[in-house]
């Protein structure tokens, strides 16, 4: 039943970000884009750690098991972890949410919710769901070619992000970043 319950939110999981993608896409109001090919390289590397985490799923040798059901526990926790972080994150942009990198007209600076203790909370349950989706692998392999694309994607894509909200907000944002981490409060 468990394993049931797991690849049901694992399949849930691109549905929600797809449904993202087109619904939430940059309009009219956005007085500028500054993307620069962020989101296609971030669904390119999805899609890459995706095909070859799958591939390298059934290699013997890098197989692993915690005892029980616990790696499926694990991954589900972290899986859906990751996805009410996220959703949390978008929901507290509101309507300056987009999937692509905008300025809105009379952007403002967002530090309430999650955005209190990290700038970019929806890019850190990402990566926890996409943690989870490895640790559902249950492949050392298929973890690692998981994560690693995503996650220098995810990274790219933040600094664009930064570049253009430091160009809209100025100093604002600035002393923002000054006490306030990218992705792990404390850390990084």
């Amino acid at each position: 039943m468990l394993r049931i319950i797991l690849w049901s939110v694992v399949a849930l999981f691109p549905v929600s970000e797809i449904a993202l993608s087109i619904i939430k896409r940059a309009d009219a109001a956005c007085a500028r884009r500054e993307d620069r090919g962020s989101l296609r390289l971030l669904w390119l590397m999805i899609t890459l750690g995706v095909i070859l985490a799958v591939a390298f799923k059934w290699m013997p040798a890098a197989r692993f098991r915690l005892p029980g059901e616990w790696d499926q526990f694990v991954a589900l926790g972290l899986l859906v972890s990751g996805l009410v972080i996220r959703w949390s994150a978008i929901m507290a942009l509101g309507r300056q949410f987009t999937v692509d990198v905008a300025i809105h007209t009379n952007h403002e600076l967002v530090q309430r919710g999650l955005y209190r203790w990290v700038r970019h909370p929806s890019y850190t349950g990402l990566l926890i769901a996409f943690l989870g989706l490895g640790i559902a692998f249950a492949n050392w392999l298929s973890l690692a070619v998981l994560m690693a694309p995503i996650t220098w994607a995810v990274i790219r894509r933040i600094e664009c992000e930064e570049r253009a909200l430091h160009k809209a907000l100025g100093p604002a944002y600035a002393a923002y970043c000054a006490r306030t981490k990218r992705l792990v409060p404390g850390l990084f």
